[in-house]
């Protein structure tokens, strides 16, 4: 059973989409800024990889607007036995997919645009309205 950092319907996602894909092993939802919000994650440390993740995320923003390359839609490191996807969310989060060798990341990308669609929903429903 993998570990939660926040009880809730943000998990719930998360872990739904860990259960869809196979190879799928660890979850981390951060603020743009590397805060973590939510974590299904049993065999890393949620924090530090919220805080990576929105390094890379930015790193990679850059690097696609210096290259002319239209909006970023994720950043994929693939190491030896591990895939590390980073996916926007929204303006102000962020989704950090770990997976294994065996990561199916074509079903990974058919599923991710309804998972960022959930997360969005609930963290838009969350955020403090402008007054």
């Amino acid at each position: 059973m993998s570990g939660t950092s926040h009880p809730g319907p943000l998990v719930e996602i998360m872990t739904a989409l860990r259960e869809r894909v196979m190879g799928v092993h660890d979850l981390v939802l951060s603020t743009g800024d590397g805060l973590l919000v939510a974590a299904d994650a049993a065999t890393v440390h949620p924090e530090s990889i919220a805080a990576l993740s929105a390094a890379t995320l930015s790193l990679g923003q850059r690097l696609a607007h210096e290259a002319e390359g239209g909006t970023l839609r994720d950043v994929t490191t693939r190491c030896a036995g591990r895939h590390v996807l980073i996916q926007a969310v929204g303006d102000r989060a962020l989704l950090t997919v770990l997976g294994d060798e065996g990561l199916d990341l074509a079903l990974l990308h058919l599923h991710m645009p309804a998972t960022v669609d959930q997360l969005v929903r609930i963290l838009d429903k969350d955020a403090p309205s402008a007054s």
